[in-house]
């Protein structure tokens, strides 16, 4: 696959990943952030031109993006759908029921090993805006809360996590590139909202979690909102280009 220096996703994030998973996440980013707008048939010989690979891998990666109803398949080809603002706050829904959840089987168990993870993270999370890498900063928030759901040993919420994730984990990763180049002061106050959420979980304090849970998701807004600013700069960037 040819690795362009306009790529969307990570490359330090794909070290693993199959073909087929490389091509899956950056069609998924160049939708999710506008790039690829909707309405745009995908065809697979363009795709496998594009990106240096044979069919079989744009087909691997048509038949997730169309299980994560961001493009149709039809005879003429893949059709994209998008994501919409309706939709991003859904998968936000879910997330609160998740973490509601496990934060009540929290409650039940001994969570020290827990903590000491979530502190590490934070501390990542931390250096990440010392250095100003909005993707390692992404990729710590995601893991931090991935973190805690994975803490309860629950298959079936950790599938629907998992099937949740590779949405959630682009847009929030274009929302926080947002962040830190129109809100950097701000993420001080991310951070200081994971740390209620430790404190959560170490004191076992419902209240405390309601608290948390509030001011993490009433944050949904600002992201949704960075989102569809980081897709209008893309796609003004996008006809710049054209000129």
């Amino acid at each position: 696959m040819n690795e362009s220096g306009d790529s969307l996703y990570p490359a330090k994030w794909l070290s693993k990943a199959s073909t087929g998973e490389r091509v899956t996440c950056e069609l998924r980013m160049r939708i999710i952030s506008g790039l690829i707008e909707s309405g745009t048939i995908l065809s697979e010989n363009k795709l496998a031109a594009e990106y240096n690979v044979s069919r079989s891998p744009i087909r691997e990666a048509l038949k997730v993006l169309a299980n994560e109803n961001l493009i149709r398949l039809e005879r003429m080809g893949a059709v994209v759908t998008g994501i919409t603002e309706k939709e991003v706050e859904e998968i936000y829904d879910v997330r609160l029921l998740i973490e509601t959840f496990v934060f009540e089987r929290l409650v039940k168990i001994d969570t020290a090993e827990l903590e000491r993870e979530l502190n590490k993270i934070l501390e990542m999370m931390q250096i990440a805006i010392k250095y100003k890498d909005a993707d390692e900063f992404a990729f710590q928030d995601v893991l931090f809360h991935e973190t805690i759901i994975r803490a309860i040993n629950h298959s079936y919420i950790t599938m629907i996590w998992n099937n949740t994730k590779p949405v959630m984990e682009s847009f929030i990763l274009l929302s926080m590139r947002m962040h830190f180049n129109e809100k950097y002061d701000d993420l001080s106050r991310i951070v200081k909202n994971h740390e209620l959420y430790i404190d959560a979980i170490s004191t076992k304090n419902r209240d405390i979690m309601i608290q948390s849970l509030h001011q993490n998701f009433d944050d949904v807004q600002g992201k949704v909102d960075d989102l569809w600013m980081s897709q209008q700069m893309l796609s003004s960037a996008r006809e710049q280009e054209k000129e």
